[in-house]
């Protein structure tokens, strides 16, 4: 699977996901299921940009993904 095998590609499709949970539209649901539509938008966003901001390195045959979670400034 290594061999041809684009990370960047991947990461690219990731930021994709995460724009497109930004995009997603509101199902007519109120309530619970509004609640739960919202807070799952929102890990689905945080997760998708995650993976998307990843840097990506294959070692023998091993895809790593390096994630910086510390704030902007302190990178």
């Amino acid at each position: 699977m290594a061999e041809g095998f684009d990370a960047d590609a991947m990461i690219e499709r990731f930021r994709e996901r995460a724009a497109g949970v930004k995009r997603r539209n509101l199902p007519p649901v109120a309530g619970e299921e509004r609640r739960h539509f919202l807070e799952q938008a929102q890990l689905d966003f945080q997760d998708f940009a995650m993976i998307g901001d990843a840097e990506a390195a294959m070692e023998d045959g091993v895809l790593h993904l390096s994630i910086d979670l510390r704030p902007p400034e302190e990178r």
